[in-house]
């Protein structure tokens, strides 16, 4: 359970936030959850309500005498979403509790330059604010996810090349009264799994790790406050100087073994032939024994890499997202292995949690929406200006 809220953003934010994980709670429960008292609540859901950031319907008690008002997070909310991927920019339109209204996907170029990618953005942010005037839509937040976005500096960027203080002075200037957050793609990812993948494993603390065009982990404390997620670049290890190539200029990164594009080049496939079967390839693809133990042999490696990690920040749980989580129980035990053979004290069940959950990859903009809608939660949906003051 939380700490107590001290300010009256940190209080609306906590009630928006566990509304946006839970997709809708009865007042006795979020009162407790946001340990208010039902009196202080209400007056809160009051201000809520009248900004339309939530609504109450009408619900079956869930027990015989209990609460029949279902407190919801409104669906008028309207975000953007912006997420860059290697191949494509996708933008989107959507609300609070996830679904879309518009989508679009502007291709890059074969070799993105820092130019180049200016222009995407550019005509992806012109569609954007053509869409939105022509329905008279009024935006909330825009939420921004790049991959490989550095914690320290926003200009270096050794997997897409872009300049984001530019792109963000061009999303501020089509839309000045729109709050703007720009993240690492991996946070992005968790904040989707943590706020709409149901049954998500873990509340606490722990490190998500994900698998997809690229591999990273985000460390999660409470996926309602962005600057609790922090993106490690777990992928980027170097297993062997001689090996193959990354996108990142070194030889030999774990991501280099064990990311969509390098799946796809061991199964026999192009990257498109393999995205394009989705999450089915495991049934589709008959995998020979040699590509079988060469696949084990790159989870092994990227258990390494967990284990590694986990050594320089221990985690009571681990989540992990993608492709291996499509694998049979006994496939995935290689990873466990690998994680055994690098962790201090090996891998102790009792001691560590380890958990798969679906992938994401190939549902763009949904992870850049989650964030924004997690960005609009965070400020308590208060505007920017007055979120500062506080």
């Amino acid at each position: 359970m939380s700490e107590q809220p001290r300010s009256r953003r940190q209080t609306r934010a906590a009630i928006l936030g566990h509304l946006l994980q839970s997709g809708g709670m009865f007042r006795p429960p979020l009162a407790k959850a946001v340990r208010l008292s039902e009196a202080s609540l209400s007056r809160i859901l009051f201000d809520l309500k009248a900004e339309g950031l939530i609504e109450e319907v009408r619900r079956p008690a869930p027990y015989f005498g209990g609460p029949t008002g279902l407190v919801s997070l409104d669906s008028s909310v309207a975000l953007a979403a912006f997420e860059l991927t290697g191949t494509h920019l996708s933008l989107g339109v959507g609300g609070l509790s996830g679904e879309l209204h518009y989508t679009e996907r502007v291709p890059l170029p074969k070799t993105p330059t820092v130019e180049s990618v200016g222009r995407v953005f550019h005509e992806s942010q012109r569609l954007l604010k053509d869409w939105t005037r022509r329905r008279r839509i009024e935006l909330a937040q825009i939420g921004v996810s790049v991959p490989g976005l550095g914690r320290l500096s926003e200009l270096v960027n050794p997997i897409t090349p872009c300049d984001i203080a530019l792109l963000r002075s061009m999303l501020c200037e089509a839309f000045p009264d729109v709050p703007v957050e720009f993240t690492n793609s991996v946070v992005a990812h968790a904040m989707f799994h943590r706020c709409r993948t149901e049954d998500y494993p873990f509340v606490g603390a722990h490190l998500f790790v994900f698998v997809g065009q690229g591999v990273a982990g985000a460390w999660v404390d409470d996926a309602i406050e962005a600057d609790a997620l922090l993106p490690v670049e777990l992928g980027h290890m170097v297993f062997a100087e001689d090996g193959p190539r990354c996108r990142c200029g070194h030889h030999g990164c774990v991501e280099a073994y064990t990311s969509l594009p390098a799946l796809a080049e061991l199964l026999g496939l192009s990257e498109p032939e393999l995205l394009q079967l989705g999450d089915d390839w495991v049934n589709v693809i008959a995998i020979p024994s040699r590509v079988g133990q060469e696949l084990r042999r790159r989870l092994f490696r990227l258990g390494l890499a967990i284990g590694n990690t986990l050594n320089a920040k221990p985690s009571p749980g681990i989540v992990i997202s993608g492709w291996p989580s499509l694998l049979a129980v006994d496939d995935r035990r290689a990873l466990i292995d690998g994680i055994d053979a690098s962790l201090l004290g090996g891998f102790k069940p009792a001691q560590l949690s380890l958990a798969f959950v679906p992938p994401s990859s190939g549902n763009d903009p949904n992870s850049a929406l989650a964030f924004a809608a997690c960005c609009l939660a965070c400020r308590g949906g208060m505007p920017v200006a007055s979120v500062e003051a506080a």
